[in-house]
């Protein structure tokens, strides 16, 4: 990663640019859930290109970060304390921690509440029950619905190989190997926006890189993935709120 900065109006913004060594044709301007900002480019463009590209964008820039920023502001810290929002799948769910003894450590939903029994008495310990009861839920919806989606790819044989990894600015990714990496927090996103990571990744055991036959074939299998991506970006700051 190469990181540069540009002004716009009276603020600096920083930027990374990400020289691809995928056959990427097309520079892409992401501006993540953290207000950071990211370009990938084409191996063969010049910094030059890279920082013309930024400046003919700056307004948009500017407009996004300035979102992103404004949907970090309302989220808080959390405490792992009773009364805590935390989602899955879409929906809101409030913690109720009880560390009465005698009981064994687990964690389960039960009328609307995340319920924590049997753990320690510190906001370590509850916040690791939790993060072990997500990836054990991601394992297993993302498993599901990799199955069932799979009957909509054509170019591919079988399943691929996918793996589970706690991420702060993707929600999943494709090697060149073919090898798909699911962030666990997406189990806390509604199941179509599960469905649309799963899907876009699949499409790039076809396409590596995001050019018109990519998005030509993630159109074709979920018509819908713009609409959808929106709704995943609205929401990631709170999903990602640890």
């Amino acid at each position: 990663m190469i990181g540069k900065s540009f002004v716009y109006g009276n603020e600096k913004f920083e930027y990374e640019i990400n020289f691809s060594q995928r056959r990427r044709k097309r520079m892409a301007i992401h501006v993540r859930p953290d207000a950071t900002v990211r370009v990938s480019s084409p191996a063969d463009r010049s910094e030059e290109d890279v920082r013309a590209a930024v400046l003919a964008r700056a307004e948009w820039i500017s407009k996004h970060v300035s979102a992103a920023r404004k949907l970090r502001e309302g989220v808080i810290p959390r405490s792992y304390v009773s009364g805590e929002s935390f989602f899955y799948l879409g929906r809101r769910y409030r913690l109720k921690v009880d560390r009465c003894g005698g009981k064994a450590p687990s964690v389960r939903l039960l009328r609307g509440c995340l319920r924590v029994e049997g753990t320690a008495n510190t906001a370590g310990a509850v916040r690791k029950q939790i993060d072990r009861w997500y990836r054990d839920r991601a394992r297993e919806v993302f498993g599901r619905r990799m199955e069932s989606l799979f009957d909509t790819v054509t170019w591919a044989d079988s399943i691929p190989e996918w793996r589970l990894l706690r991420m702060r600015r993707q929600w999943g990714s494709c090697s060149p190997r073919g090898t798909i990496l699911l962030n666990t927090h997406l189990v806390k996103a509604p199941r179509e926006c599960v469905d649309y990571v799963i899907l876009h990744e699949l499409c790039h055991l076809r396409e590596h890189n995001h050019s018109p036959r990519f998005y030509c074939l993630l159109d074709k299998v979920m018509p819908e993935w713009r609409r959808v991506k929106t709704r995943l970006e609205g929401m990631a700051e709170m999903i990602l709120n640890e």
